[in-house]
């Protein structure tokens, strides 16, 4: 029965870390998202001219990237 108990507990305790990870990563993706998109909006109002993949009004886009890309989006920021 202990055996079954120390499992459990540690399945339990992976699908806690896991939870929570996967919130930090929705919480910083939905930041560099937000942000992008208002240095985009930026760009296109002080007619700056940056181009590039990254320069997009494309919100979901922005958020699809950062979660393909969970180390580089702090490079990006």
């Amino acid at each position: 029965m202990s055996k079954y108990l120390a499992r459990a507990t540690l399945v339990a305790a992976l699908g806690i870390g896991f939870s929570t990870a996967h919130a930090n990563a929705q919480a910083n993706c939905d930041w560099y998202a937000k942000t992008s998109l208002k240095q985009q909006q930026e760009n296109e109002q002080r007619k700056c001219g940056f181009t590039g993949n990254g320069w997009s009004s494309d919100l979901k886009g922005h958020m699809t990237w950062c979660a393909a890309n969970p180390d580089l989006w702090k490079n990006e920021a």
